[in-house]
This record gives structure tokens, sequence and C-alpha cells, in this order.
């Protein structure tokens, strides 16, 4: 498809202000969307949960907001981010406001919870704007970029708590009053491009066209295995570090916060890597490597420095492939339907990080092991990385 001149000339400052602008409220709403999760273990004192109970507590938020990616995609095809981000940043205000006087119900927890959910959907609408504003030699950078703001759930884990101790309202006030602010902000300072194509079809016949897109479900399933592993890791890497390994639940945090980390430093590295080489290329090698340091981790190393490198090292792996699966979206979908399409890749790579800590969990019930379960990651991340080689490769864009 022949690039128009606009698209071929190198970004100017609008297209940086828009990524810059959407990153920041991508963190933002993705702190939102994880107030629950670090502190759910006071939840489960106050309100006298059980391990399931608590689960599904700290779960709700997050399979709502990956899921509601799929209707969002599709709305920012329709609307325009600068519409959708000001609109989903405002909406998310009230659950985070209602956590307060939630928080002595399990039930008003678990509606609020699915509220939240919205909080999670921003990532939908910033890669379609951001896709838009830049041409495809720079696109897999920015898209990196602006996927650095997942490391909103990293900066929840560690801020939350710390600001709790100086009241127990504290976060849920400091978050609303960001949100505020940047709704605001967003308002004026988000633009869609010029260019940008405006379907004018159903909502529906929107989303049934992209789920009958073949890349889109290829797409789905590398995101999965690489953002999902992702999303695992940082739901259950601090409770294999305090089981397998006997740290404490200090030190298991803070593994685990190097490991999301890591995650977000290299995701901007596998946008550059694929503006530079094909992104199928990219994911590929970044899947096997985290293939071969899963392998390494079912031998039950010794954790330092074995264990943390190799832990280190597959964070690296899947943090390059979460940002070169997307620069291949921008490559392979038409323009008109990215929105869609990364709804719903985005709303499997978030599903997808549910099922390995269950998967996990039920084999060291069963085995008292990890080793099986390391494995299996190994066949999933092995199995991507020969399909996005074999296959993604000679993918064109239809349309």
């Amino acid at each position: 498809m022949k690039q128009s001149p606009a698209a071929a000339d190198a970004p100017g400052s609008a297209a940086y202000r828009n990524l810059i602008v959407a990153t920041v409220g991508f963190t933002l709403t993705f702190w939102a969307w994880n107030l629950i999760a670090p502190m759910s273990g006071d939840y489960k004192d106050r309100l006298d949960l059980n391990s399931f109970q608590q689960s599904l507590l700290v779960a709700v938020p997050v399979l709502v907001g990956s899921l509601g990616r799929i209707p969002v995609g599709a709305l920012t095809d329709k609307y325009g981010a600068r519409l959708m981000f000001p609109v989903t940043s405002a909406l998310t205000i009230l659950p985070v406001l209602l956590l307060i006087p939630a928080k002595n119900s399990y039930g008003a927890m678990l509606a609020v919870g699915f509220l939240l959910g919205v909080g999670g959907t921003t990532f939908a609408i910033g890669i379609p704007l951001v896709n838009s504003w830049f041409p495809p030699a720079k696109r897999g950078l920015a898209l990196g970029v602006f996927g650095m703001g997942m490391g909103g759930v990293a900066l929840s884990g560690y801020f939350t708590p710390r600001i709790a101790e100086h009241g127990d309202n504290l976060p849920f006030l400091v978050v609303a009053g960001a949100l505020v602010v940047y709704a605001a902000l967003s308002a004026v300072l988000i633009n869609d491009h010029p260019g940008r194509k405006v379907p004018t079809d159903s909502l529906a016949h929107r989303l049934g066209s992209a789920g009958r897109l073949r890349v889109t479900w290829e797409l789905s399933a590398l995101y999965a295995i690489g953002f999902g592993g992702i999303v695992a890791f940082g739901v259950y890497l601090p409770t294999y570090l305090k089981t397998w390994y006997e740290l404490s639940p200090t030190d298991a945090g803070t593994k685990a916060a190097g490991f999301a980390l890591v995650t977000v430093i290299f995701r901007p590295i596998g946008g550059w890597l694929s503006d530079r080489v094909h992104p199928a290329l990219v994911t590929s090698v970044a899947l096997g490597v985290a293939a071969l340091m899963a392998i390494v981790q079912a031998f039950d190393p010794r954790l330092d420095p074995t264990g943390t490198i190799a832990l280190l090292v597959m964070a690296a792996g899947l943090g390059t492939a979460s940002g070169s699966v997307f620069a291949l979206v921008s490559q392979v979908t038409p323009q008109p339907k990215v929105g869609s399409v990364t709804g719903i890749v985005g709303a499997m790579g978030g599903l997808g990080g549910f099922v390995p800590p269950l998967v996990m969990g039920a084999i060291y019930s069963a085995k008292d092991s990890y080793s099986i379960g390391f494995m299996l990651l190994s066949d999933l991340a092995l199995a991507g990385c020969v399909y996005a080689y074999g296959r993604m490769r000679n993918v064109q864009r239809d349309g």
C-alpha cells in the first residue's frame, strides 16, 4: 500500500506530545487499575477472606479491564483518542473513590473492582493513537515507549502500600486527584491525526471484521505468550520465590519488582529493534530466549546467581516480545482496524496471564515441584518462536 507524503515525513512535535500525554495517561490508569492487589493482604484480614476470595478480588478488575479493551478499541476507531482518553480517565475516578466506602464489604469491593476494570482499557486507546502519528520507520519504538505505561502496575505495587501507611484512604485520594488533573489536560493536549480514517459501520461489524482477520488471532497468541508471561510472573513470582526459595515477603517483592522493571525497560527496546529488522524476527528471538531461560529455571538452580540471572533474562525476552508484537500489529493490520485488533490482542494478552499461575499452583500442589510448569512455559515460548519466524515474517497487510 502506497504511503502518503505525510506518513513518510519524520514525526513532528504533535506526534511526540501525543505520545508523552498518552503514556502518562496509560501509566496513571494502570496504577488505578491495580489499586486493589497491593492492599489485598489488608482486605483479606479485614474482611476475613479465604485464599480464593482474595484471588477473586484481585482478578476481577484485571479480567474486566482485559475484556473491556475489545469494545474500547473499536470505539477508539470510531470516536478517536481525543474523546476516549479523557472520558475513560474521568470514568476511572469514580471507582477509585468508591474503594473508600466499599472497603468494609466484600460484595461492595467486588462491585467496585468490576468498575475499576475501566482503567485497564486505555491500552486499546493509546496504541491506535500513537500508531497514527508515527510513520512506519519510527512506529516500533514509539509503540514500545507507550507500552512502558504498563509500569503503572509496578508503581502501584511499590507506592500504594507506602502511601497507605500515612492514611488508609490516602492512596485513593492521590490517584483520583491525579486522574482529575490528567483528564482535564488530556482533553486539551491529545489530538487525533488529521488523516485518521473514521469507520462508518457499526461497532459489532467492526469487531466482527477484526475477528475475521487471521492475523488478529495469530498476534493474540503471540501476545498471550509474551505479555501473558509478564502478567503471570507479576502475579505469581512473589509466591514462587517465597515458596520455593523461602524468601521473606519483602525480599520476594523486591525481586519481583526487579523482574517487572526489566520487562518495562525492554518493551521499547523490542519496538526499537523492530524498526531495524522485521518484528517477527525480533519476536522469534525474544521468545526463544525466554524458552531457554524457562528450561534453565526448570532445573531448580540456586537463586544467586543462576536463578536470578535466568529470571531477569527471561523478563528481558518477554518484555522485548511484548514490544515487537505490537510493532507487528502496526505492520500487518489495516489502519482503520488498528483499534479493534489492538483491543482483541490486548485482551488476549491480559487473559493469558491468568492461566499460568493456576497451572503452576496446581502442579506444585500435585507434584511439590515447579519444574513441570517451567517446562510447559518453555514449550509455549518455543512454539511462539517457531511460529513467529516461520509464518509471521511473510504476512502482508490486508487492505
